[in-house]
């Protein structure tokens, strides 16, 4: 993988110029190669990654908590299919209910209606999980996914009537996403990213991984250290309680870190 970093908006004041890292796949890397080095797709054609605090399950490893079980059994009444999207049919009234549950969920703007149709038309929508209702035969919500079998299924949008009588359906539609792909042979759910308590529903499940900037860990103290404000406006790597919950001191992360520049 090839590396470009976009600068973004420094802070002279506590010596911060930071960058965002950008990946671009070479000869022979596949998607799933950039999401297991901690990178998502930058762009609806998946020909650019910007590496994150994401998120993954480990499904060889899953077994269902009591919190999973109960999500499930709240749940139940939903059965779920995969389809391949050019046998979905995106159609004005989904699009139009999509929009109004983002525009609730997420807030005005964030998903624009030139967005959603970029993605749809886009190859990093590879497939859609549709749930229904059994005991009605309603549809129950839609997630948009990108699939690499049996690597890595990539949970990016989920949509659902909302509501607060239909709170749990969101969260039930993962948990069955999850248990779905794991009895299918998956390596890994990617869940998207992780950078509010409000993300912090993703962690629902055990084990549980985020990408830390140098590698994949399950530390949730960690986890809960990053989603802090950061003391002083120190980068993590510089801040004694961040590091005091490494493995290893500075030196031995930089020998395992995945990235390297030859000079």
């Amino acid at each position: 993988m090839r590396l470009l970093f976009s600068e973004a908006p420094p802070d002279a004041a506590h010596y911060l110029y930071p960058y965002a890292v950008w990946g671009f796949l070479e000869p022979g890397e596949t998607p799933a190669d950039a999401f297991a080095a901690g990178f998502l797709p930058g762009t609806a054609a998946v020909d650019r990654f910007y590496l994150v605090r994401q998120l993954r399950v480990p499904l060889k490893e899953w077994k269902a908590t009591s919190e999973n079980r109960r999500v499930l059994r709240k749940g139940s009444s939903l059965t779920c299919a995969l389809i391949p999207r050019a046998e979905f049919e995106f159609s004005a009234q989904r699009r139009a209910a999509w929009l109004a549950y983002s525009a609730e969920r997420f807030g005005p703007g964030v998903m624009s209606g030139e967005r959603l149709d970029r993605l749809m038309a886009g190859r990093v929508i590879s497939h859609v999980l549709q749930f229904t209702d059994g005991a009605t035969g309603a549809e129950a919500g839609t997630v948009l996914l990108y699939l690499q079998a049996p690597r890595i299924a990539f949970y990016y949008f989920a949509f659902y009537p909302f509501s607060p009588e239909t709170r749990h359906v969101g969260m039930a539609m993962m948990t069955r996403a999850v248990e779905w792909f794991a009895a299918a042979g998956y390596d890994h759910l990617h869940l998207g990213t992780c950078y509010t308590e409000r993300a912090l529903y993703k962690t629902q499940f055990e084990p549980v991984e985020f990408f830390n900037g140098f590698r994949w860990s399950r530390n949730r103290e960690e986890l809960k250290r990053l989603l802090a404000p950061a003391p002083d406006g120190r980068h993590r790597l510089e801040e004694p309680e961040f590091l005091a919950l490494q493995p290893e001191p500075l030196a031995g992360l930089a020998a395992g870190s995945p990235f390297r520049r030859p000079l």
